[in-house]
């Protein structure tokens, strides 16, 4: 007796959708993974008859980005999920995920410019959406939103001490240190409406990403893990809409390696092996 759970779909279709009027410029790249008993038959016969291609699928994000006028992740994966399973009822359920290509207007000679932009490819939004879609009636079951790739640095408020020591320890203690950290953010509303966007209580992923830049440089924390506790009990408090926050954090603080003269301090690359953090919080 054997169990068999499948899924299969597509990764990294990026789109850039540029022009129409009061219509913002959108770029993401997108994975959508389907699943659904339906294809087991690909697999165990390799009978393709209800198998919906992989590169059919990248046709259809590029038209559905095409279709969608709004300008949020989490609307975006809300949006094709729910066209896929109307347009593909033998689809059973699916993820759709978006990473944002940030899109950043460059300067010209008359301040920002609505035709040329800059792309970065550092921290970004993430979304995710799943449905259920029975006879062809999308219904969303789960969202979640972030931000990626979130590095900050400050030169003071940080301390590390009074930590477990024994003979294999040889980190010093710190009362006061420069901060680098590398993390992940991801969240999820009470109500999936506001979560895809669709009612009053969506918080945007950028005014999350600001709020934590601020926490970050006012408080003085004596741990990573410190901070982001605090980080998450400030944003809970502050955002009633909001279940969970979950955060995925490095410490990339660098090494001090020398002192100079007047007080200058001279910091290297830390290691290639990071301090790792996790935590989860919810109401």
């Amino acid at each position: 007796m054997t169990s068999t759970e499948i899924s299969y779909g597509k990764a990294r279709v990026v789109f850039y959708r540029l022009g129409g009027r009061d219509i913002a410029p959108l770029a993401a790249s997108v994975d959508i993974d389907v699943i659904g008993k339906r294809f087991l038959a690909a697999y165990t016969e390799g009978d393709n008859q209800e198998v919906v291609a992989t590169d059919t699928m990248k046709n259809f994000v590029y038209a559905m980005a095409a279709e969608y006028t709004g300008s949020t992740l989490v609307g975006l994966c809300a949006h094709l999920g729910r066209r896929f399973i109307e347009t593909y009822p033998v689809m059973e359920a699916l993820r759709v995920s978006a990473r944002e290509v940030p899109l950043d207007a460059a300067s010209g000679e008359r301040g920002p410019s609505d035709v040329l932009f800059r792309t970065t490819r550092g921290d970004r939004a993430v979304a995710q959406v799943a449905i259920d879609g029975i006879g062809g009636k999308p219904e969303i079951t789960g969202v979640r939103s972030g931000w990626e790739g979130i590095a900050l640095v400050k030169t003071t408020g940080s301390s590390f001490a009074t930590f477990a020591r024994d003979d294999y320890t040889t980190l010093p203690e710190l009362g006061d240190r420069p901060l680098t950290i590398r993390m992940d953010v991801y969240w999820r509303h009470s109500d999936l409406k506001d979560g895809v966007a669709e009612g009053p209580g969506f918080l945007g992923p950028r005014a999350v990403r600001d709020e934590i830049e601020r926490i970050f440089h006012e408080f003085n924390s004596r741990s990573i893990q410190h901070l982001v506790h605090e980080i998450g009990a400030r944003l809970l408090a502050a955002h009633a809409p909001l279940r969970e926050i979950e955060f995925i954090a490095e410490n990339h603080t660098p090494d001090h390696v020398r002192d100079g003269a007047g007080g200058v301090k001279i910091f290297a690359e830390p290691r290639a092996t990071f301090g790792k953090i996790g935590l989860v919080l919810r109401r």
